[in-house]
C-alpha cells in the first residue's frame, strides 16, 4: 500500500453526516511542528487510497474517526487522544479535546457517550451508516465464528444468519424440558422481576424464538416465548452484540448482562461463561453474581438441515447444576 507515499502530513477521515465529525474536522488545528493537516469526507471520498487502506485494516467508520499520520492510523478513541496530545492548544476546541481526552481513563469513560450521541443525532437526521466495512453483507456470527464459520452445517449457518444492520429475522421453535433447583428456584420472583430464564420445572414446553437483526446497531433481539401447561405464558427478553473477537454480551431487563463467548468444536456449538455484568451508559461493569445465581453454559448440537439440539445450564460453584433446559429445535421458513 502507497499510503506513506501519497499522503503527507495528517490526515483526519470522517463521516460528513456526522453532526460531531465536521465540528471535529473544522475545529481541529494541529501543531505545526506536526504537519499540514488534511480532512477527507468518507461519504464523497471512498475510492481513495486511504480509506481502501482503512476498509482493508478493518477501521469501522460507523464506530468511530480515522486520523492518519506518520504512517500510522489512529481509530476511534486513539484518534481524540491524539487530537488531545497534537491539537494546538490556543484553539478553544482543542481546549475541551485536551481537558477530557489526555486521560486514559476519562477516554474511556466518555468516549461510549460521545458515540452514542452520534448515532442519535444520525438516527435522527434519518442518515444511513457510511458502512464502509460493509458489514451488512455477512452474518453478525461470521466474524464470531472466524476461520470456523465456513465449517458449520447449514442448520447453524442459518440459525446464525442474521446480519447487522438490517431487519433480517430467523425464527425456531421446538419443546424443552425444564428443571430448576434451589437456590435458583428460591429466586424464583427476582430471576421474573429481572428477565432472566424461567425458573420453573416442567416438561416437554412448547417454545418459540426470534431472533430479528436492529437497523442501527450491531445488535440482535431475542424474543424467547414458553407456554406452559396451566396456560401460563413465559417471554424472556434480551438482546445481543459483538464486544470482541468471539465474545458476546445478552443484555436483559434493567441492563443485566451475560458475556459469553461462542465456539465451534467440530461437532457442536459451544457457549462458555465469561461472567456477568451491568449495562449503564454505553459500560460494562462486571458483577460478582456467578456465587449467587451460578455461572451459564450452553450447546447446539446439529441434526439435520433443519433441526439442532439445544441444552443450556447453570452450574453454581457449590449447589452444582441448579437450572438446565433441553430440547430439540426446528427452523421456521
Amino acid at each position: 500500500m502507497s499510503t506513506d507515499k501519497e499522503k503527507h502530513g495528517v490526515w483526519f477521515v470522517y463521516d460528513g453526516e456526522c453532526p460531531i465529525c465536521c465540528y471535529a474536522a473544522e475545529a481541529l488545528k494541529i501543531k505545526q511542528d506536526y504537519g499540514t493537516l488534511h480532512t477527507l469526507n468518507a461519504l464523497e471520498h471512498d475510492n481513495d487510497p486511504l480509506i481502501l487502506e482503512i476498509n482493508r485494516l478493518g477501521l469501522d467508520l460507523d464506530e468511530g474517526m480515522v486520523i492518519y499520520a506518520n504512517k500510522k492510523f489512529y481509530h476511534g478513541k486513539q484518534a481524540l487522544k491524539f487530537m488531545a496530545r497534537y491539537g494546538e492548544v490556543k484553539n478553544p476546541s482543542m481546549a475541551v479535546f485536551k481537558g477530557f481526552f489526555w486521560s486514559d481513563f476519562l477516554l474511556k469513560l466518555v468516549y461510549p457517550w460521545l458515540r452514542g450521541a452520534r448515532n442519535l443525532l444520525l438516527r435522527q437526521k434519518n442518515v444511513s451508516r457510511i458502512d464502509n466495512l460493509q458489514l451488512k453483507n455477512d452474518p453478525t456470527f461470521k466474524s464470531v465464528f472466524g476461520e470456523n464459520w465456513d465449517a458449520l452445517p447449514p442448520v447453524m449457518k442459518k440459525r446464525y444468519s442474521p446480519r447487522p444492520y438490517t431487519q433480517d429475522v430467523t425464527q425456531v421453535q421446538g419443546v424443552l424440558d425444564i428443571m430448576c433447583k434451589p437456590p435458583l428456584l428460591w429466586l424464583r420472583s427476582l430471576m421474573t422481576l429481572l428477565g432472566q430464564v424461567p425458573a420453573y420445572n416442567e416438561s416437554n414446553v412448547p417454545v418459540s424464538v426470534r431472533f430479528q437483526s436492529n437497523l442501527d446497531t450491531k445488535s440482535f433481539s431475542f424474543n424467547r416465548t414458553f407456554r406452559f401447561a396451566n396456560g401460563n405464558v413465559y417471554q424472556f427478553l434480551s438482546h445481543m452484540f459483538p464486544i470482541e473477537n468471539n465474545e458476546l454480551v445478552e443484555i436483559m431487563r434493567f441492563g443485566l448482562g451475560w458475556r459469553t463467548a461462542y465456539a465451534w468444536d467440530g461437532e457442536k456449538v459451544v457457549l462458555s461463561h465469561r461472567g456477568y455484568a451491568l449495562r449503564l451508559f454505553g459500560h460494562l461493569i462486571p458483577l460478582p453474581l456467578t456465587m449467587l445465581i451460578g455461572a451459564g453454559s450452553a450447546e447446539e448440537r446439529p441434526i439435520d438441515d433443519n433441526n439442532f439440539d439445544m441444552e443450556v445450564r447453570i452450574t453454581h460453584p457449590w449447589w452444582g447444576k441448579i437450572y438446565e433446559y433441553k430440547g430439540r429445535f426446528e427452523l421456521c421458513d
